[in-house]
């Protein structure tokens, strides 16, 4: 199942990267941009190249596993760009709330501490954390 998780995020890049590349055969149009100033197309390739930012626990994958969360390459963009909002807004700790399954992350270490779905949430509370990210 942890291979899986990898295998998703590592996917989700490599699907991103291969639609970029398909579009760069088409002819680009370039009119009146310095030539200094990178193309988006580019500065979106060497982004999208960059492994997964964001890593799970060995306890968070065990909750993944245990519990059969569906957690795919969907689902790990979506936690790329919730743990972004999150330090952007220079949050710490973050409960981030997708669908029915809710993630407490350290935002500064990029890694999921837990993971729970709807069905296990007993008391529905969460401590020590300092933000809150609906994705």
């Amino acid at each position: 199942m942890v291979d899986k998780i990898q295998q998703a995020i590592l996917s989700s890049n490599a699907d991103a990267i291969r639609q970029i590349q398909q579009a760069q055969r088409k002819p680009q149009q370039r009119s009146g941009t310095p030539a200094d100033i990178p193309a988006f197309e580019d500065v979106l390739k060497n982004q999208l190249a960059q492994p997964s930012s964001v890593k799970l626990s060995a306890h968070a994958q065990r909750r993944i596993q245990a519990r059969n969360i569906p957690f795919g390459t969907e689902e790990a963009a979506r936690l790329d760009r919730a743990v972004e909002k999150a330090a952007n807004k220079g949050a710490r700790e973050s409960l981030i709330l997708m669908d029915d399954l809710a993630l407490v992350v350290s935002v500064k270490n990029r890694v999921v501490i837990t993971a729970v779905d709807a069905k296990s949430r007993k008391e529905d509370v969460f401590t020590n954390i300092d933000s809150v990210v609906l994705s």
